[in-house]
């Protein structure tokens, strides 16, 4: 008896614990595809902060938002976009930090968000949202080298994805593809390194879109931009060849960002989100 009380014991601080620390939830899933989500807001100041996604810092218009960790879901929600419609009008926002008091049906908006869709004065709004699919961005892919990897550990940030990511994979000047392990705060990586780069990193989204970036450098901490999209090719796009494209002045890169030498862009596929993993 003592034994059973002991487990059981161990067995409720266990979920204590894990409810406690932010765990993610065994079966949790980000915003996507046409889904309406009814719920609640209300709104905090991340100052300079990035958030949980571990961002350099919030977007230039500020209007960003937190989720709950079933809906934040160990990261996956980082750097996709939602819609959200309240009292006064309808705001969109970058998914850019985990809520720790935020349940399956709350968010929670930047000051300037909520000031788009309710009075500040209410503290909390009722609200409706829903994922943006394929949101229009400025540029490509950006990748960042997260502080401390080397060619022994391997660590990546992509941004300026729009879509929430379902993989990446990575590979240095020779062997192949190595899939990389998303981990809490958005960087994705490999163990056991794969070298000390260049990098060729392959990008797909929960929606099948593909992406490939050559060129990423092992310079941590900096942005490298790239001309690599996630975006899907409309159905009617024509099949003729692309005309040859002017060449554009290369980018300085400034101390908190670099340019990546060389981006491509590999397959992109069908539009219809792929199966939750839970």
């Amino acid at each position: 008896m003592a034994g059973t009380g002991i487990a059981a014991l161990a067995a409720v601080l266990g979920v204590t614990l894990a409810v406690r620390g932010g765990a993610t939830p065994a079966c949790a899933a980000p915003p996507s595809g046409t889904t309406v989500h009814r719920g609640t807001a209300s709104f905090y100041d991340a100052g300079r902060s990035g958030g949980t996604c571990s961002f350099p810092g919030p977007p230039a218009d500020r209007l960003y938002v937190a989720l709950g960790s079933s809906q934040y879901a160990g990261a996956a929600a980082c750097g996709s976009y939602l819609d959200v419609t309240g009292p006064k009008g309808t705001v969109r926002v970058l998914v850019m930090d985990q809520c720790g008091g935020c349940g399956s049906s709350k968010i929670d908006l930047s000051e300037e968000a909520f000031a788009r869709i309710a009075d500040r004065s209410q503290g909390i709004a009722s609200v409706t949202y829903r994922a943006v699919v394929d949101p229009s961005l400025d540029g490509g892919l950006t990748f960042r080298i997260k502080g401390g990897a080397s060619q022994w550990w391997f660590a990546v940030q992509v941004g300026n994805h729009g879509n929430p990511l379902r993989s990446v994979e990575a590979k240095g000047p020779s062997g192949g593809f190595r899939k990389a392990a998303r981990q809490v705060d958005n960087y994705w990586t490999v163990d056991d390194g794969i070298g000390p780069g260049p990098y060729t990193i392959r990008v797909t989204d929960v929606y099948g879109h593909q992406a490939t970036a050559a060129g990423i450098r092992m310079t941590p901490k900096q942005v490298q931009r790239s001309t690599a999209s996630l975006v899907a090719v409309p159905p009617s796009a024509s099949p003729t060849p692309m005309p040859t494209p002017t060449p554009t002045p290369s980018v300085s890169p400034t101390p908190a960002e670099s340019a990546a030498p060389t981006t491509t862009v590999e397959a992109l596929a069908g539009a219809a989100p792929l199966a939750a993993s839970c």
